[in-house]
């Protein structure tokens, strides 16, 4: 298992899809900001405290939602391990 802090700074020109595909399974946490994810055929925005894991042999590209920075957390499993995450879900 390998664990990244990923800053994407603000200053960077934001990307267009290029999509990869390749072994593994990957879980994306944002710790701030707002990240754009393509997965497959979705096109997902994530937000501060929102986490998405899935198998890398699905097409996938990440970036800056918007004009703003974003940090995240990913944890990346090279043959396709797969992590139990748990999380209580929020009282509201």
């Amino acid at each position: 298992m390998q664990a990244y802090k990923v800053i994407i700074p603000a200053s960077r020109p934001q990307g267009e899809p290029a999509l990869q595909a390749h072994e593994g399974y990957e879980w994306l946490y944002v710790l701030s900001g707002a990240l754009r994810l393509v997965l497959g055929a979705d096109d997902l925005v994530l937000r501060s405290g929102e986490a998405a894991e899935f198998e890398t042999r699905v097409p996938h590209w990440f970036d800056r939602a918007d004009a703003k920075r974003v940090e995240l957390l990913s944890l990346f499993g090279p043959h396709g391990e797969r992590m139990h995450v748990r999380a209580r879900p929020t009282q509201r």
